[in-house]
C-alpha cells in the first residue's frame, strides 16, 4: 500500500508544468512554479507570421486577466522562418509594436530533435498525462490549469480570446 501511495505521488508530480523553468528572452529564469494558482498560456510565437497580429490580443488578454492568467510567449523559428531575429530584436518588436508585458522566453525549437524539455511535456501525453499533440505552426498556445496540469491545446487559428471560457 505504501509503495502505490509514493509511486502515485510520483506520477501527479510528473503532470505538472511548475517542474519547468526556461531561459528568459532577457537572461532570467521563468520558473513555472512562480505560476502556481494562475492559469497559464504557452504559445510559440513569430514576428513575421500571419497570426502574429495576435501579440494584441494575446497582451489584452494578459491585461485584463493577469490576476488569474500569465501568458509565456515562446519564441520559435521552425516554421517558415518566421522568427529570424535575436533576443534583442525579437524583445524590441514586441515592446514597440505590440506593448507586449508578458514574459518572454529566449528562441527555443518546439519540435524535432531539439526539442525543448517544457515542449516535449506539452506535446507527450505519457509526460502530461492528458494528451499527445504536435505543434503544426506559430501561435499554437496551451492552456495550463492552475494546478499545473494541461487541459486544452488551441490550434494557430484560435484566438486568444478563447481561452476566456475556460478562466471564468
Amino acid at each position: 500500500m505504501i509503495k502505490f501511495v509514493l509511486c502515485s505521488l510520483l506520477i501527479i508530480n510528473m503532470s505538472s508544468v511548475h517542474q519547468y523553468t526556461i531561459a528568459g528572452i532577457e537572461g532570467e529564469t521563468i520558473d513555472f512554479e512562480d505560476f502556481k494558482g494562475k492559469y497559464i498560456l504557452i504559445v510559440n510565437v513569430a514576428s513575421r507570421c500571419g497570426y502574429t497580429p495576435q501579440y494584441a490580443q494575446l497582451q489584452e488578454l494578459y491585461d485584463n486577466h493577469k490576476d488569474k492568467l500569465v501568458v509565456v510567449g515562446v519564441p520559435c523559428n521552425q516554421f517558415g522562418g518566421q522568427e529570424p531575429g535575436t533576443a534583442t530584436e525579437i524583445q524590441k518588436f514586441c515592446n514597440v509594436r505590440y506593448g507586449v508585458t508578458f514574459p518572454l522566453t529566449t528562441k527555443i525549437d518546439v519540435k524535432g530533435t531539439n526539442q525543448h524539455e517544457l515542449y516535449k511535456w506539452l506535446t507527450q501525453k505519457s509526460l502530461n498525462g492528458v494528451q499527445d499533440s504536435k505543434v503544426a505552426w506559430n501561435f499554437h498556445k496551451y492552456l495550463i490549469n492552475p494546478q499545473g496540469h494541461l487541459v486544452k491545446v488551441y490550434p494557430s487559428a484560435a484566438s486568444p480570446f478563447d481561452v476566456i471560457e475556460m478562466i471564468d
